[in-house]
């Protein structure tokens, strides 16, 4: 994207290195390899026993509909607690420090994480499926979705055609990169896809008084961050 001329919309000034990128990517075939591809054969039966099924005729759009909007719905709600939860002093030195190792995230980084958090928020993709037993195409098309998000929420560029710019409560980007980048204990930012949790529990008011303090300065955010920061000290 670089190359392409659409460095503006990177939300960062800071790149990472290729060694960096390098880590990640080996990181990401080990963990797929010897984590994720064990997990999804033994997950099998489970969903198999909740009613899964692979038979024709497909679900009516209708149904898949109902189905992915649940998903999203019940991720949010066990992610959001499972994210607060791993930002505790314990679990984010010995677990989740791991994916904060980046603080300049790119897409990759999206499943750069320690294995037992793999696990841990995993549950969270996974539990509606359990809960509902879909056909495996809506299993397919619900896993798709939420790689893509999760993807996207950690590309590092905040485009006008982001999805957060069309819809009010999709995180995106611009909100998952905050996250990023401040201290654990001060970061908030906790919601997957859809920003809601975050709102009625208050742990993104230092997001939004960002965005307010951005509002008609040149400033860069880099600078206003650190400033605020240093304001809650």
């Amino acid at each position: 994207m670089e190359m392409w001329g659409l460095k503006k919309y990177k939300i960062q000034g800071k790149m990472n290195t290729q060694a960096a990128q390098e880590k990640c990517i080996t990181r990401l075939l080990l963990y797929h390899t010897c984590v994720n591809l064990p997990l999804m054969v033994l997950a099998y039966p489970a969903f198999k026993w909740m009613g899964m099924t692979s038979k024709l005729p497909l679900p009516s759009w209708k149904v898949v509909t109902f189905q992915i909007i649940s998903f999203f719905i019940l991720e949010d709600f066990v992610f959001y607690w499972g994210h607060r939860l791993l930002h505790t002093k314990w679990l984010y030195q010995h677990v989740h420090c791991v994916h904060h190792e980046y603080a300049t995230p790119f897409g990759l980084t999206s499943e750069y994480a320690h294995p037992a958090e793999i696990f841990f928020l995993g549950f969270a993709t996974a539990v509606g499926p359990l809960v509902a037993g879909p056909h495996l195409f809506t299993l397919w098309l619900w896993m798709i979705l939420r790689v893509l998000e999760t993807v996207e929420a950690h590309c590092g560029y905040d485009f006008p055609w982001s999805l957060s710019k069309i819809f009010p409560l999709y995180g995106g980007a611009d909100f998952h990169d905050y996250h990023h980048r401040l201290l654990y204990t001060k970061s908030g930012n906790y919601s997957s896809t859809f920003t809601y949790m975050d709102w009625i529990f208050g742990t993104d008011k230092g997001y939004r008084k960002l965005k307010s303090l951005k509002q008609g300065t040149e400033v860069s955010e880099e600078f206003l961050v650190r400033n605020l920061l240093e304001t809650e000290d």
